[in-house]
């Protein structure tokens, strides 16, 4: 029997929730939530009691004392959460970095230093938050497994029931039928064990997502600013390699020329003066060419800081360029915007012309395959060739440095190179 295409893949997806199976997933939701309730009166009762009784002794200072105690008992309630949404709710729980005092401080700043820190605070506002949430959710969740799982078992235990039972077609009004009675509970008991899916997860969501925003807000934000500094960090690294190369390149290149064409045309002038004009020309012709060969080392040179193609006629026209002056035989796929953020087009740029000089220099491939697209609001590059493989971020400076660009544009270089090949390249930078 024939299936139409995608037919299979629809059924899959719809037996899955965020690509975890309907079935697993219920059981996870069930688990976090079941569990919510005595975790939270656990954490209110610790909080509570912490907070009340250190406010009430700070007159003597030893509430300090109480209320470190409180802070540190819901840092570790909060390290057990953060493990809750790893494991039963699948999500990427980040732990803040927490204020530490240095080594060798003196035992009053070791007490007061978590009182200090923000993130002991919001770990102890869960304490008291997440036992509201986390009843609210288990109320809601047990009420409807245990309706759910009632009302389709009713058939068969109603048979125990005491003889003066007043059942649910009694009290909506249907006289005392047993067999109504029976039917309407299994209706009742089959439309929350239908809605038994959806309830758990909203359950869940809502418990997890307070959880999510008081014990983890504070560390993504920490990570973004920290993944900021090493990106503007590796950007500057880059830009001074850059510079110390472009100086070192036109000291031993176009400085050296521009030297002897000095000497050069010195030299034809006083041929000029001494009346040979035979040796003169042949001067000036070696002065010409060392002026060619000057013009070409710097617009090699240009190409490193800014490709004059590149800024003139776009990155689509550069790129093609590129792949046209590639050593090896290269294939492309490009499917890109008119316009790029000018930061991302040179990022591109860079990341296919190292990847061509890298093939060139060290595959020996026959055929190499460049692709450029846009994905999920990211430039996505790669470069794969059929070579010898064995590439890596640490043997050579050309792909070091080029990961060192690529963090300054906040994007990521992966490289997959087998010994023996491909060597697969893949750069995104975000737009």
């Amino acid at each position: 029997m024939s299936q139409r295409p995608g037919t299979g893949d629809d059924a899959a997806a719809a037996s899955e929730v965020d690509g975890v199976p309907r079935a697993r997933r219920l059981g996870l939701d069930t688990a976090y939530v079941a569990t919510a309730l005595p975790l939270g009166v656990v954490g209110f009762v610790v909080v509570l009691t912490g907070l009340a009784l250190g406010l009430g002794l700070l007159v003597v200072w030893a509430g300090l004392a109480v209320l470190t105690g409180t802070v540190l008992a819901a840092r570790a309630l909060a390290h057990l959460e953060r493990g809750r949404l790893r494991t039963l709710q699948l999500r990427e729980a980040a732990t803040p970095a927490y204020l530490t005092a240095p080594p060798g401080a003196r035992p009053i700043r070791r007490v007061l230093t978590p009182l200090r820190d923000a993130q002991s605070w919001l770990d102890a506002l869960w304490g008291l938050a997440g036992f509201v949430t986390g009843l609210t959710a288990f109320v809601v969740v047990v009420s409807w497994w245990a309706t759910a799982l009632g009302g389709v078992t009713y058939w068969f235990w109603q048979q125990w029931l005491p003889d003066d039972n007043v059942g649910l077609v009694q009290l909506v009004g249907f006289g005392d039928s047993t067999v109504l009675e029976s039917l309407l509970n299994l209706l009742a008991g089959l439309f929350f064990a239908v809605t038994l899916p959806a309830v758990t997860r909203v359950s869940a969501l809502a418990h997890a997502g307070l959880a999510s925003a008081l014990l983890c807000g504070r560390a993504e934000l920490q990570q973004e600013v920290q993944r900021v500094e090493e990106g503007r960090s590796a950007a500057r690294v880059a830009e001074a390699a850059s510079l110390r190369r472009l100086e070192r390149d036109i000291h031993d290149g176009p400085q050296q020329r521009l030297t002897r064409l000095a000497l050069d045309l010195g030299r034809a002038r006083h041929q000029l003066d001494q009346e040979d004009p035979r040796r003169a020309a042949e001067t000036l012709d070696a002065a010409l060419a060392q002026t060619r060969a000057t013009v070409e080392e710097l617009r090699a040179l240009s190409r490193g800081i800014a490709p004059p193609l590149l800024v003139d006629r776009g990155l689509r026209v550069a790129l093609e360029e590129l792949l046209d002056r590639s050593v090896v035989p290269a294939r492309a796929r490009l499917e890109l915007p008119e316009h790029l953020a000018p930061h991302v087009e040179t990022a591109v740029y860079f990341v296919v012309s190292e990847a061509l000089t890298n093939v060139a220099k060290h595959s020996g491939a026959a055929a190499v395959e460049v692709a450029v697209h846009l994905t999920d609001g990211s430039v996505v590059v790669r470069v794969e060739d059929d070579g010898v493989g064995g590439a890596h971020l640490a043997k050579g400076a050309g792909l070091a440095g080029l990961e060192q660009r690529l963090a300054g544009a906040d994007g990521t270089l992966r490289i997959d190179s087998p010994s023996g090949g491909p060597t697969r390249l893949c750069a995104e930078i975000p737009l």
